[in-house]
């Protein structure tokens, strides 16, 4: 996928401006063919071809010669989009800490900023998991009119106090690095965002799922040294994916803020705005987006269809159980 930047002035939900903020996102090439539009989940970036190979590309469910898919790297992202780890203009240093708050919403306004960009009127699927189906979900209410199918993929329309629970305890992380707040560079904060990381893998992951692939090979091993070492790595290939403390934080404040019914009378009445057919799907051993939250509110959706499908790997079933979901896309 190609890759592409603009600029844009972005008033922000929580107060305050971004002015000539760096939008980034990457685009299957010529127009032609149906409008896909992926939202990306929490630490991912705006090609789904790298993150999604299964699902994205040529020939895949989502065809890239075929169609045209669009994905925006998230505000906040250390992938291009304005964010810490970009320059601010005001003194000529990484953001960092001095980045301001921004909320679901923002995300939103900054998609919409590329989608006039691009001259799409009419996308005819859209398509968001995770943290994605947050941007997805906010996107469908605030211009529905624009979509024809949505997807929404182990994902909520408000953020529930387990998931804040999870949030809060990895920023509890970032923050019991000193060099976090001292915020002299953009190196500060990695040992919290290592920590940070291998928290957010056990919400991410489930029982079954550790005992099938972090059980000791062993029956006489005295420590339990495998998934020890597998935590370990985990924390340590997100820091070589040059994500950073500053990056992460502002990322989990930005989950807090998903509750689709703000000012609009509660979510029910917020998910009656939707006019697209939709999908909802859950995954059976979700822990951070259950089957039964997702079943109450899809049949709050105008037609809404829900699915639930099996994994034995938590909520990182949407990235790996690519077939079953790559069906319910066509």
């Amino acid at each position: 996928m190609n890759r592409h930047e603009i600029i844009a002035n972005l008033s922000l939900e929580a107060g305050g401006r971004l002015e000539n903020a760096h939008i980034v996102f990457h685009t299957s090439g010529v127009r032609k063919g149906r409008v896909i539009w992926v939202c990306h989940a929490l630490t991912a970036n705006s090609d789904p071809e790298d993150w999604w190979p299964e699902m994205v590309g040529p020939g895949k469910t989502l065809d890239t010669t075929e169609n045209f898919v669009v994905c925006v790297n998230k505000l906040g992202s250390p992938y291009g989009s304005e964010g810490p780890a970009r320059e601010n203009p005001a003194t000529g240093k990484p953001w960092l800490l001095d980045f301001p708050a921004i909320t679901v919403r923002d995300l939103v306004s900054a998609m919409i900023q590329v989608r006039k960009y691009l001259g799409i009127e009419t996308i005819d699927l859209l398509v968001g998991s995770s943290t994605g189906g947050f941007q997805a979900l906010e996107w469908a209410v605030t211009e529905p009119e624009r979509f024809r199918r949505c997807v929404f993929i182990a994902t909520a329309p408000r953020v529930s106090p387990y998931f804040g629970a999870t949030i809060e305890a990895q920023r509890m992380a970032l923050e019991a690095d000193p060099t976090f707040r001292e915020a002299k560079d953009i190196h500060g904060g990695e040992a919290g965002l290592r920590c940070a990381r291998a928290q957010a893998l056990i919400s991410y992951r489930c029982f079954l799922g550790y005992g099938l692939t972090q059980a000791e090979e062993d029956p006489d091993t005295l420590f339990a040294g495998r998934v020890a070492s597998y935590e370990r790595y985990q924390g340590e290939k997100l820091i070589r994916r040059q994500f950073d403390a500053y990056s992460y934080f502002t990322l989990c404040n930005l989950i807090d803020s998903q509750n689709l019914g703000r000012g609009r009378g509660g979510v029910a009445a917020a998910l009656s705005r939707i006019q697209a057919r939709c999908t909802v799907v859950a995954i059976d051993t979700d822990s951070i987006f259950p089957p039964e939250e997702s079943r109450a509110w899809a049949a709050l959706i105008p037609g809404g269809v829900y699915h639930e499908i099996s994994s034995r790997f938590g909520h990182d079933g949407f990235l790996l159980e690519t077939a079953v979901i790559g069906a319910l896309l066509m």
